[in-house]
């Protein structure tokens, strides 16, 4: 269906956005992304969103753990007022998951907590009985704070039950009420009947297993672990009912404009909805720099999010190499890109409905539209 655009006159770079719209197309007409999006937010708005392949400007898409963003920032907002502080026991609001004595809020906004394949799903996983329930039988593989290790799911579990130990509320409610409503972002849901009754573009499997001499060149093994994140898995989020979950950690449901926006809304705090040390804490500056054992350099973790780093790995964590090292974001399964680069004021946004199965081809992807959006804005 080619190509969409919808753009204002602009500060960006020109040839920049050629290049960068014609390295998507390329991945289009390769079969390796059905649909998608991209924008551009600067100076506090959306200055430039287009569409992709059978996407529309109105098109929604899965954006994973993108999602994570949105649940620290509810977390940014109970700090700053004193609801929580980063070293609060687990336990002391979630007591359900006893064998989590020693780990704290920043273990799990830091991906330090120990647990992160502990496995909660369907049925348990939509009731807070449930829940609970799977949370006792939970345990830790190694102690609190001893290494860094993705927790794809399990982490945000516990941070939304804390959320809701302290709110009295739903952990998707409380998102909707303290972060999207308060910023006019419309665009984003999370859960509940309006997740499931949300067309998503399809998330359809594209490319090829990378072969075992692949993953030796990168990595100089011939096989990788990419534990629970399978591209199989993530095709269950076409089911509405599986939307309707809202899982904390993934669960969300978007288009690329609301996400850009939602950054330009963390780099200039809209609405004071953030105290100034805390977002500082969430946004600029490192709590976690332990090995991350996938990517082999620093992990790099802000209390929710992720920093680019002054190291030169600023690729390696997904956020390409022309970016300014206090860039700071999330991305997502499946290629999402979010990210804001606080030495311009651009953010950027990446949705997609390919799923790869070749995720090497995905990491060069996103290093390289990362590098070109890095390079968009005009100099001032």
């Amino acid at each position: 269906m080619g190509t969409r655009e919808t753009a204002v006159l602009n500060p960006l770079d020109e040839s920049t956005l050629a290049k960068l719209r014609a390295r998507i197309q390329r991945e289009v007409d390769d079969g390796r992304v059905p649909a998608a999006q991209i924008a551009i937010g600067l100076d506090g708005e959306v200055v430039h969103r287009e569409s992709f392949g059978s996407a529309t400007d109105d098109s929604r898409f899965a954006v994973f753990s993108v999602t994570k963003a949105f649940i620290a920032a509810v977390i940014w907002q109970l700090l700053g007022e004193g609801a929580l502080e980063i070293d609060t026991p687990v336990t002391e609001l979630v007591p359900s998951f006893a064998a989590a004595r020693e780990v704290t809020l920043k273990n799990l906004l830091t991906h330090t907590g120990g647990f992160p394949y502990a496995p909660l799903g369907p049925p348990r996983w939509e009731t807070t009985e449930g829940r609970s329930e799977q949370y006792g039988s939970w345990t830790l593989q190694y102690p609190p704070g001893e290494r860094f290790e993705y927790h794809a799911t399990s982490g945000h579990w516990i941070i939304a039950e804390m959320i809701e130990a302290i709110e009295g509320a739903d952990y998707r409610t409380v998102v909707a009420k303290r972060v999207l409503e308060p910023l006019g972002l419309t665009g984003f849901v999370l859960g509940g009947a309006a997740a499931a009754e949300t067309e998503i573009e399809e998330l359809t499997l594209v490319g090829e297993v990378p072969s075992a001499a692949e993953i030796e060149a990168v990595f100089g093994i011939p096989d990788v672990d990419l534990g629970e994140v399978t591209p199989d898995i993530l095709l269950h989020f076409n089911h509405p009912e599986v939307r309707a979950v809202g899982l904390p950690a993934a669960g969300g449901v978007s288009d690329a404009a609301t996400i850009a926006e939602f950054y330009q809304c963390l780099l200039h705090n809209k609405e004071r909805l953030w105290k100034t040390s805390v977002l500082a804490d969430g946004t600029a500056r490192v709590h976690c720099n332990l090995p991350d054992p996938l990517r082999g350099v620093a992990a790099n973790r802000t209390l929710g999010l992720v920093l680019a780093g002054d190291d030169g790995n600023s690729s390696l964590r997904g956020m390409g190499h022309t970016v300014s090292p206090q860039t700071f974001g999330h991305n997502g399964a499946a290629g999402q890109i979010a990210w804001a680069d606080p030495a311009t004021g651009m953010s950027f946004a990446f949705c997609t409905s390919g799923v790869e199965r070749n995720f090497l081809h995905e990491a060069r992807r996103t290093a390289a539209l990362s590098s070109l959006a890095g390079n968009l804005p005009r100099p001032s």
